[in-house]
Parts: C-alpha cells; structure tokens; sequence
C-alpha cells in the first residue's frame, strides 16, 4: 500500500510512554512531543515521585503552562497523567485518580530498576494487593517497568525473570487487571504478550526496533545508545519488529523518550535513556519500512493504543514525507544540552509540520 509513495498519512498518533522531566527541562523538550504527537501518557518518577492525584493534576498544570509558553494551543496536545506505584498506594488514592478522569494509569518501578526508581515497590502481591484489587475493578491500567532488580541475575536477562516472577503470579491473582509491560525488549516478552490471558499489552520504543546491543559499542562506548531496559540481541530486536508490525492489536507506540543532560550520559556514570522525541515517528517509519510494513505503521501508531486505554481514536492526521532529514547534533535543554539518539545521522523520512 505505501511501499512506492512518497508521502504517508495517518491518524495523528500518540504516545503512550514519554518522560518530560519538570522545571526548565520540560520547557526544553515538551515541544517536540506535542509536534508530532496529540496525547501521550505522562511518567511520574520525578524528584520526588508523583504519587498522588494532587500532585498529578499539579504536574499537569505545568505541563499546560509548558505548552502555552512554547505557543502550542491547549487542543493540540493532552498530557495523560499517571501515579507512581508505591508500597503504600491506597485503595482511596486509586478511587481518587480514577475519578479525576486525568489520571489514565499507575507506574509499577520495581525498586531501583531505573532513573529515579528509588522510591519503587519492594514486594507487589504482598504490599499493594489491596491498590492492584481497587485499580482491577476500577478498570486503572497498571504499567510496569518489566524487569527484576535482583543482583544475581544478568542485566540482559531481567526482562525474561520478570516474566516468570512477577507477570504471571500478577496475572493468577488479578487476572481481570489491565497491565500495559512497557518498552518490551525480548522476544519472551512478545510471545508473553502474545499469549496472555486477559487485557494484556506493550508499549515498543523506535530505537529497540533499530537497534541490537551492537549499537553501544561500535567505535567504543556510545553513552546516547544506553537505555534500560537494555539494547539486546539482533533476535530479540526481529521479535519487536515482527509484533510491531504485525496483526495483533496488544502492541503499540510509547517512545520511552527520556531527555538527560549531555554530560550526564558521557559520564563516568552515564544516565539510562535515549531522547527520541524530536524524530520519533521518522524513527518508527524507518522500522517499519525496513521490513516493508509502513501499512501497518497507523495501527501501531494511532489505532491499538486508544482501544487500549479506552479512548477515542485521535480526529487529526500526521503527513510523514520521504526525503533526507538530518538528525541535529544535540539540542538546548535548560542551561545544558541534550544529544538526540542518532545524532548526525540521516533519516529517509520527515514529519511534517
């Protein structure tokens, strides 16, 4: 259908996994979402969490006074708020965020599994059985950043454990529960997905579709390629691409878009987390393409998502055309700068504005 155009319309897409930050940062970057996205679900691991509706809806309003400093109408773009899951989230606090219509999801971090994790459960079925009972019958999806933090287990093959840990124990005491396993990396998180018993989804973010681990070495160590969860191998990334772009409406677009400060990712140190926001949907469209499947790129984009989540299906439209698009250098954020995945390399496709 769209293997000889040049140009490809869809239905104006959204998000459903984006980190904007707080304070000078989200000036920095909030504009790059809302020019190519018309909603996208908000992740609460700030410093400190947003683990409350207050102080979702309080982050909203940031997020709206963001936009109006970057002169983007309020209409154009919807930031869907989420909570971050703690020990002790409440029953009350889910009832809360579900009737504030505001709130579209709670984040599960397992303790110390990503940036700003700190605060992230330590014992799901035994401390937050009666938040997960609450959300199961409120229908308040749970999203889950699917790997184990144990030690003893290798960094690659966390997202697997977490599967057999935690997802199907989850699943077997609240099978009705909505769970989106966010930024899927592996092919035994797809055939998980795939197979699941009840509203089960993913999110799938551009760069684990391009790229294997291969990509944080080649020429040396290469900090703007380190994510977690982590670049795995080429078999893994083909599993992404064929759910991807496949018939099965349980996978969709979350972008995992996570800005950090240029020299905090080439550091000793280095930050987990690839900036994609800017050139997300010419990074997705190049996937897609890469296989053969820019017909499906819609459904991925724009289509499974809101069925998910229970929303109406977006009335705008996104034209991506064919043509060179350089991906800058790096880019100014707050009184740093931020270096975008790819930076300096050319894309065949481009977002129109």
């Amino acid at each position: 259908m769209f293997s000889n155009t040049d140009t490809i319309t869809i239905t104006r897409p959204d998000d459903w996994h984006l980190h904007l930050r707080d304070g000078a940062v989200l000036d920095s970057v909030v504009a790059d979402t809302a020019r190519q996205f018309a909603r996208a679900i908000i992740m609460p691991n700030l410093k400190p969490p947003v683990i409350n509706t207050a102080q979702a809806l309080a982050y909203r309003d940031r997020i709206r006074a963001a936009l109006d400093r970057a002169s983007i109408e309020q209409a154009a773009f919807t930031p869907l708020m989420t909570l971050y899951l703690t020990d002790n989230t409440s029953a009350q606090e889910v009832l809360t965020a579900s009737e504030s219509a505001a709130v579209h999801g709670i984040k599960l971090y397992p303790a110390g599994a990503t940036t700003n994790s700190d605060a992230g459960v330590t014992d799901l079925l035994g401390r937050c059985a009666k938040a997960l009972e609450a959300m199961q019958r409120l229908g308040m999806p749970l999203l889950v950043h699917g790997e184990v933090t144990d030690p003893a287990i290798d960094l690659f093959d966390r997202e697997a454990v977490f599967i057999d840990r935690v997802m199907i124990p989850l699943r077997r005491e609240f099978p009705e529960l909505k769970v989106v396993f966010e930024h899927l990396t592996t092919r035994e998180g797809v055939d998980y997905v795939r197979q699941a018993q009840g509203p089960v989804a993913a999110t799938i973010t551009a760069h684990h579709l391009l790229y294997n681990r291969n990509a944080l070495f080649q020429g040396g160590i290469r900090p703007h390629w380190y994510c977690l969860p982590v670049l795995k191998r080429e078999t893994h990334r083909q599993a992404l691409l064929d759910a991807a772009t496949g018939q099965s409406d349980r996978f969709f677009l979350g972008t995992d878009s996570a800005p950090h400060p240029k020299g905090l990712k080439e550091h000793a140190c280095g930050c987990a987390g690839c900036y994609t926001a800017l050139h997300a949907m010419e990074l997705y469209a190049t996937a897609f393409e890469s296989v053969g499947r820019l017909d499906r790129l819609e459904a991925f984009a724009s289509l499974n998502g809101p069925a998910f989540y229970g929303l109406p299906v977006n009335q705008g439209k996104l034209t991506l055309q064919r043509q060179p698009y350089s991906i800058p250098e790096e880019l100014p954020m707050a009184d740093s700068s931020v270096v975008p995945l790819a930076a300096g390399e050319s894309l065949g496709w481009k977002a129109l504005a």
